[in-house]
């Protein structure tokens, strides 16, 4: 009965309306106060930030934070996928017939998370990650590779929530929030980073000016509070790290497992 209840009160809460005033209301001078109280509360690590809390005008700004140069250093060997956040594992495994199966019990259509993209064929034997940022996590995403900008997408959706709960609870919230979706051409392939709204992220955005080409590490686009990034590599180009697996933490940079570079005739 708690569960359903609350699921209901998140159905009502998931308006984009709602995500837009809380967003107005963290971009605001008035939110600047609750910087070093939010910090405390998510036990952030404010020595990190690229600046003190004093000089963040407003929540917002913080959430966003760029990180002091060095902190996270990138994956050196270049055939490695490295991780374009900072993140929990809530799903990793290969992709069976353009199903992502078993994240938190559900599963997911590749079709529906590329919103029916007509590269869906380039990944229907791919390989996925789903890769949760909490309130505490540093919010910008970074290239996982080196490599061309194919093509990006806006998916306009809802904003539930893609914490536990939304996940578990909620009917697949991935391909039914708002996203944005960058396909990225390396040499191995072609690879797809899905980025997922949530309940009180007013936007996802893009850096500007936006690239053409990206390097491993490069910054692609930034969440303004926490939320999910999918990563999918296409059919036969990735090896995971055998260690590995749902729970996991990992740091924007690391490695999440070797890209196979086929050689073409």
């Amino acid at each position: 009965m708690a569960k359903s209840l609350y699921r209901l009160m998140t159905e009502l809460s998931s308006r984009k309306w709602v995500s837009r005033l809380t967003g107005s209301l963290a971009k605001s001078r008035l939110s600047r106060g609750f910087v070093p109280r939010f910090a405390a509360a998510y036990n952030i690590r404010i020595e990190e930030a690229e600046k003190p809390l004093h000089e963040y005008g407003s929540l917002n700004e913080f959430f966003t934070r760029r990180l002091k140069p060095g902190l996270r250093p990138i994956d050196p060997d270049t055939e490695q996928l490295v991780s374009p956040v900072d993140a929990l594992i809530t799903g990793m495994g290969p992709i069976h017939e353009g199903a992502v199966l078993n994240v938190k019990g559900q599963d997911y259509s590749v079709e529906e998370l590329l919103n029916h993209s007509p590269r869906v064929v380039n990944y229907k034997h791919g390989f996925c990650f789903v890769l949760y940022l909490s309130p505490t996590d540093y919010h910008r995403i970074h290239s996982p590779a080196t490599g061309d900008i194919l093509e990006t997408e806006h998916v306009p959706g809802k904003v539930y929530p893609v914490n536990e709960f939304g996940l578990t609870h909620m009917r697949r919230v991935l391909s039914r929030n708002e996203r944005l979706i960058t396909f990225l051409r390396e040499k191995a392939g072609e690879i797809a980073v899905v980025k997922v709204g949530a309940l009180n992220v007013s936007s996802i955005r893009y850096v500007e000016p936006r690239p053409q080409r990206v390097e491993r590490g490069g910054e692609l686009a930034y969440f303004e509070f926490g939320s999910t990034v999918v990563l999918l590599t296409e059919n036969g180009i990735f090896e995971p790290r055998p260690d590995l697996q749902v729970g996991s933490r990992v740091k924007m940079g690391e490695a999440l497992g070797r890209l196979i570079r086929h050689e073409k005739n």
